[in-house]
């Protein structure tokens, strides 16, 4: 489920086309970008006005779409013609603003239930216009095996609808942002398109309840109050951005890749972890297989929530006369985290000091939190998937609103 790499060429047909990240499939690239760079491409949907596709004018008629739905069943305008009012919101998994509205998007639909009005999401984003790094703020990607998970989780009460692998309908419908609603009348006429409310933050109350404000009115036979507001929240990953895959490639082979020796002393302060950082470390060999083959998992955890609190650290136990073997091999996998090799010839006291527990077989990996409390550990190959979202349910990594 989530959405990691190796080598400076990069086949961006090799990438997360699902990005739920598929670790198996992620192993051909990574990306770095600023915190900044992902602010202003994650949110230029609000703070610049910007958007790739004009977006449905008020008065129009719903166009008609055909999309296939997490419950096995396919969609269309006609599948609702019953219904008086109809709200077709577009959202995602993996962005902080639409997570914050899912609860109120399931409250939405349970209220209006029995009044005629039908609600339906969906997901517009294609999953391999979806960098590694904006996956901080989730335990799933936006692909369609995500969804299922995502809805399942969070007890979704409306048809998820899948369009991010042609896009053909949200472009003729036109989003800003995820989340961004339509609301459009017995006769499929827009009547509203813009926000939910205007309170991002779920514990907070809105001052403008806009979307319920339309419903009313509509259901009363009355004017929609407001009948466009702006939005806010995460760009939709529209199929042509997807070549920011390819340019962050380019950007991960130039990173430096460093390997430091470390010693027993120095291996306790790591564990102690006197940080502010969730801290993941994996002790690993380039004679080891199951090591070897894992380690990509790791880099791509560490691109993934590089701009949380959290941190990874890996540790060779490969002999100190292997130092050069074991920095061409983080060389190749583009590890330009922390990266230490034990410096000493007993390997024993290197158990001892990782964990008491370990029976000494590698790989082994550890999750330690602020203060030295280990929150998991691992001998052998660990499950990619399962331990992000160990690492993501963590208290100190989570969603935005907790």
């Amino acid at each position: 489920m989530i959405s990691s790499g190796e080598g400076k060429n990069i086949n961006a047909k090799n990438l997360s086309l699902g990005c739920r990240v598929n670790f198996s499939k992620m192993k051909k690239s990574f990306l770095i970008f600023d915190f900044l760079f992902l602010c202003i491409l994650c949110f230029s949907s609000f703070a610049f006005g910007f958007h790739d596709y004009e977006t449905l004018a008020i008065g129009s008629k719903a166009p008609d779409f055909n999309l296939h739905g997490i419950d096995g069943k396919n969609y269309t305008l006609e599948s609702f013609k019953d219904e008086k009012v109809l709200v077709i919101a577009f959202i995602c998994n993996h962005c902080p603003t639409s997570q914050a509205y899912e609860e109120r998007l399931i409250k939405l639909t349970s209220d209006y239930a029995d009044k005629g009005v039908k609600v339906v999401a969906i997901n517009p984003n294609n999953p391999a216009s979806l960098r590694y790094d904006e996956l901080g703020w989730s335990d799933v990607g936006d692909s369609f095996d995500d969804m299922k998970v995502r809805a399942r989780e969070k007890h979704f009460n409306f048809p998820y609808l899948y369009d991010g692998e042609t896009e053909i309908t949200s472009r003729k419908y036109g989003p800003v942002s995820t989340p961004h609603i339509f609301i459009f009348d017995k006769d499929r006429i827009l009547r509203y398109n813009g926000r939910i409310d205007d309170m991002e933050n779920p514990h907070k109350t809105p001052h403008s309840s806009d979307a319920r404000n339309a419903i009313d009115a509509l259901l009363n036979n009355k004017e929609v109050p407001v009948d466009v507001t702006k939005v806010f929240g995460c760009s939709i990953k529209w199929l042509e951005k997807s070549d920011w895959m390819e340019k962050a490639a380019i950007q991960w082979a130039k990173e430096p890749v460093t390997l430091d020796t470390i010693g027993i002393s120095g291996i306790t302060d790591l564990l102690k972890n006197n940080s502010d950082k969730l801290r993941l470390i994996n002790v690993w060999a380039t004679w080891c297989g199951p090591c070897t083959t894992e380690f990509s998992d790791f880099v791509t955890l560490s691109r993934i929530y590089k701009e949380r609190d959290f941190e990874f650290i890996s540790i060779s136990a490969d002999d100190p006369e292997n130092k050069d073997k074991a920095l061409k091999f983080l060389k190749n996998k583009q590890s330009s985290g922390t990266n230490y090799l034990f410096g000493e010839d007993d390997k024993y006291k290197l158990i001892e000091a990782i964990d008491p527990l370990w029976q000494g077989a590698l790989p082994y990996t550890l999750l330690v939190e602020p203060g030295g409390k280990i929150v998991y550990s691992k001998q052998g190959a660990i499950d990619a998937e399962e331990l992000r979202k160990i690492i993501f349910n963590d208290s100190y990594i989570g969603r935005l609103y907790k």
